[in-house]
């Protein structure tokens, strides 16, 4: 199982979450950060750092952000499987539905 990043994530990417992960596998995009599903070990170390509770483990996201899961899994097509998001940093590019986004409250 994995953990999903949602919508409240966008334009805020706090990224205290980053430095909780044991794995390295949360990701920045250019909006928001993503989860790669094939390398989260589900600790939920990341769950409860996150300030704007954008972060569910893939089983109980609420369901008005369950498309996000598939949004996470989807940003790393053109990607693979890096092995861990600190020898990439940023990566110019978000999902379509993020990218589609009004600009949200946080942003920065």
């Amino acid at each position: 199982m994995t953990y999903v990043i949602a919508q409240a994530c966008a334009d805020v990417k706090d990224k205290a979450c980053i430095e909780e992960c044991p794995v390295d596998c949360l990701y920045e995009g250019r909006r928001s950060l993503y989860t790669h599903p094939y390398e989260c070990v589900g600790s939920g170390a990341c769950e409860p750092i996150c300030r704007v509770e954008a972060i569910f483990y893939e089983d109980d996201t609420p369901p008005e952000w369950k498309r996000y899961y598939q949004a996470n899994v989807e940003f790393f097509d053109s990607l693979g499987s890096p092995g861990g998001a600190a020898t990439l940093g940023l990566i110019e590019h978000d999902h379509p539905l993020i990218a589609a986004l009004p600009p949200q409250g946080g942003q920065r």
